[in-house]
């Protein structure tokens, strides 16, 4: 199974509603899939999942979450089992934990001591990539995506060296091209010393891409012909030429339009926008709006499965 981390430390720019999405989409077409939620604002837990159900989970002495997996980081037995939260033949859900971000502190200091080749910290800072591993291997899984936090905490540099690949989600904005360039710093920082083999840049895919008489408006425009050179920059760490276009950059992955009218009736219907029926009152120009969303998003599919060395299903 391969791992792959969506992480900008930029927030608020659509990342979990890619995420969900693009897992939903995958299953779709037939492959098996694990969504997995390691920010403890638990924002794909929610929308994978109601009111009862959630209350059910975190409710319990033994929540069958990821914070599970992190009781080595709280000197507890080293568990690293996580409950597969089933939401379809081929997508399962790690469910999120707002107690995740009790786990920062320890691991930070597990950081500072790995220096000293303790097991007990390996153990720890490995803690939640042995988890998904584990629950990929139980569950048949192809492909993870994970959904990680927009911070530079402890939490989720211990996430991001447990990914395989790292897809970088940016909005048409100033602070997403700095979550570019803190991206590119970061990953070289934590991506040194031993026991961490992958957090290869797979790409990035521009969100929330607003239209109007079918052209990008202009600071959108100005905003995202940055993209290119940034990532190639700060990310890949390759020279520039600074004229590389977004339509002509094979770092990215995909552009998404906001398709802001429909979400309210998929948070409603409890499922991606591109499924919607007219039954969930998505009609006449909903309608349309939810098959480009499909071809957009089967789109996408494809390239971050490339990007990331894998195919789809025939």
């Amino acid at each position: 199974m391969k791992t792959i981390g969506f992480f900008n430390s930029r927030g608020g720019i659509g990342q979990t509603s890619l995420v969900y999405h693009l897992a939903w989409m995958l299953a779709g077409l037939g492959e098996r899939v694990l969504a997995v939620d390691l920010d403890p604002q638990v924002g794909l837990t929610g929308m994978c999942l109601d009111d009862d159900r959630l209350e059910a989970i975190w409710n319990t002495d033994q929540a069958p979450t990821l914070f599970s997996a992190a009781q080595p980081s709280l000197g507890q037995p080293d568990n690293i089992s996580a409950v597969i939260e089933p939401l379809d033949d081929n997508l399962g859900l790690l469910c999120g934990d707002p107690r995740l971000a009790k786990v920062e502190d320890a691991l930070a200091e597990a950081w500072l001591r790995r220096a000293e080749s303790d097991p007990a910290a390996t153990r720890e800072m490995t803690a939640f990539s042995r988890a998904i591993a584990l629950a990929g291997t139980t569950y048949g899984a192809k492909v993870a995506l994970i959904d990680i936090g927009p911070n530079l905490g402890a939490l989720n540099r211990a996430a991001l060296r447990g990914c395989d690949f790292i897809v970088s989600p940016v909005g048409p904005d100033r602070l997403s091209l700095q979550g570019l360039r803190d991206t590119g710093l970061t990953l070289r920082i934590w991506g040194g010393g031993s026991g961490c083999a992958g957090m290869r840049p797979a790409g990035y895919i521009v969100l929330r891409n607003i239209v109007r008489s079918g052209r990008p408006a202009r600071d959108i425009a100005r905003w995202t012909a940055r993209f290119p050179d940034t990532y190639h920059c700060d990310v890949l760490n390759e020279a520039t030429t600074g004229v590389l276009r977004v339509e002509d950059d094979a770092a990215c992955l995909g552009v998404l339009k906001d398709y802001w009218s429909l979400l309210p009736l998929a948070q409603e219907a409890q499922k991606p926008i591109f499924a919607l029926r007219p039954a969930d009152g998505a009609f006449g120009g909903h309608q349309t709006a939810v098959t480009e969303a499909w071809r957009d998003y089967r789109q996408l599919a494809g390239r971050v499965m490339a990007g990331c060395g894998m195919s789809l299903k025939p």
